[in-house]
Formats: C-alpha cells, structure tokens, sequence
C-alpha cells in the first residue's frame, strides 16, 4: 500500500492565502510563504499552491514565488494556476517546483498534458479537476468546471480522468466543489468513483473538516492522499496532531 499524505493547500492570490466556501467569499489567511514555513515544519508531507487569479486573468504563474518557496521550504511542492505551455512549466520547476498542476488550460488544449509529461516526466504532472454533481443530467453525473470552478464544461469527470491519464498525467488532484470549505467531509463516492477508473495516485479535496474525515478517506477510498486549507490556515486541526490520529488507527503515512 502506498503511504497516505497529508497536503495543505495554499490558494494564492496577490501573495497572500485566501479561502472561501464553494470556491466563493474568499478571506485572507495570511502570508503564504509563512504559512508555507510552518507547514514544512510542522511534518506536512508536501504543499500544493494553486494561484487561483492567475487564469482568470490571463497571468502567468510568477516563478520567482516557487523561488521563494523552495529557499523556505524542504518538502516537495506543487504549483498551479496560469500553467499554460512547457516554458510556463520549465519557469517554475527550475525555480524549485517539483510538480506543475494544470487544469484548464489542459481541459481546453488537453495536448498540453503529452507536452508536460515528454519535457518533464508524468511524475511531474497533476491534473487539477473541479466537479460538481450534476443533478439536471440523467444519470446523473460529476461535472468537471474549469476557470476557477465558473465555467461547467459538460463533461463527466470519470471521461475526463481516464482521457487525462492516457495523455500523461501522472496525478489527479480532485477537488468537490459542493464539499469545498464547508469542513462536512471528503465525498468518498466520487473519490472511489474516479480511483476505479484510473491507476495514478488521487488526492482528495474539498470538505476535510476533523481527524475523522482524514481517516475514513483513507480507510474507504485508494486515495492517496488528502489535501486541506482552512482547516490547517485557521489552526482548527494541528498537522502534528491529525498524524498522530491517523498513525494510532493504523493508517500507514509517508
């Protein structure tokens, strides 16, 4: 069994950590390279920046944040949002990134995964997916969103999962909207769902909210790891202490 990590997340927005509530009503959560700093420190097993205002406003990703996140940290850190082509990429990895996420750039040039994945191994490459149940379409269906979750695309995630991992991805970061921020648990439906269709490691997001959802995401799913943000920004649950939990109920971590 591959061991279960445990992933902060920092959504970026001018430099500093925002967090909202279904992906809206975003409030400060201070400085992100602090917060970073404590992290690393606290036995965080690897931190995923997304710069959730890069895409919507047509930025790049700026390299010289991952430059000061790698002189800051010593665990290993993904970074997305604005991640458009191999150069936008080749920036922020030879800054100290060690994964590039990418979400709707790849959604709408999916080619940009194959290009990813050949420049710098799939083992750097996270395909970032926002669903939302779709309870209009019959059957129903998770949806994948792109743009910052304001754009439904149509598409069924399972379709969109599978076509990513043909193409290259070498991991899924799956964020459920409807579960982001409200602390009521991962969706451990949609995360089985998607495990069974593909074979690269799955990060669960969106709805951790106490040490038991932690747990039974990884006794009741093959997710390999679970990614949080205020839970840990606002100091609701110590890192130290959800690692304690999880080890004590067997729960093998990097």
């Amino acid at each position: 069994m591959l061991k279960k990590r445990i992933i902060p997340c920092l959504d970026i927005k001018n430099g500093r950590t925002v967090k909202g509530i279904n992906f809206q009503n975003l409030q400060d959560a201070g400085d992100a390279i602090e917060l970073a700093k404590i992290y690393s420190d606290a036995g965080a097993d690897e931190l995923v920046f997304l710069d959730i205002s890069a895409t919507g406003e047509g930025r790049k990703t700026v390299a010289n944040f991952a430059e000061q996140v790698a002189q800051s940290i010593s665990i290993p850190f993904t970074i997305g949002g604005g991640i458009t082509s191999v150069q936008s990429a080749r920036d922020v990895i030879l800054a100290g990134a060690d994964k590039v996420a990418v979400n709707s750039a790849s959604f709408l040039r999916p080619q940009l995964i194959t290009e990813l994945s050949n420049a710098f191994g799939s083992q750097a490459v996270v395909l970032a997916i926002d669903v939302k149940k779709n309870i209009h379409h019959t059957p129903h269906f998770w949806e994948v969103f792109i743009s910052g979750g304001k754009i439904p695309t149509g598409k069924n995630v399972l379709e969109w999962a599978l076509e990513a991992e043909k193409l290259g991805a070498g991991e899924i970061l799956l964020t459920t909207m409807d579960h982001d921020g409200t602390k009521q648990g991962f969706d451990i439906s949609l995360t089985n769902a998607v495990c069974s269709v593909v074979s690269i490691p799955v990060i669960a997001s969106g709805g951790g909210g106490k040490k038991e959802h932690f747990e039974d995401i990884f006794t009741k799913t093959p997710a390999t790891g679970a990614l949080a943000a205020s839970i840990f920004h606002f100091g609701e649950i110590s890192i130290p202490h959800l690692k304690s939990f999880l080890r004590e109920r067997g729960i093998p971590l990097r």
